[in-house]
């Protein structure tokens, strides 16, 4: 399973590991279904905020990525 779902931003927790910000964020989709990932700087948004509506890159049933629609 491949593509880019809707789905609103829940909770966004960013932490440092050796100089760079990875993020856990936690979204939801259309459907009320829930998931977490753990993100690189590569892929989460700048200033990216709880409520905000993004694009959900999914591989696998698996969060890859986000982006700003």
């Amino acid at each position: 399973m491949f593509g880019e779902w809707k789905a609103m931003v829940l909770e966004v927790k960013p932490f440092g590991v050796h100089g760079l910000t990875y993020y856990d964020v936690t979204v939801t989709f259309p459907d009320r279904s829930v998931e977490q990932a753990r993100l690189g700087p590569e892929a989460v948004p700048d200033e990216l905020r709880p409520g905000e509506q993004v694009l959900a890159t999914r591989v696998g049933n698996m969060v890859i990525s986000l982006r700003r629609p």
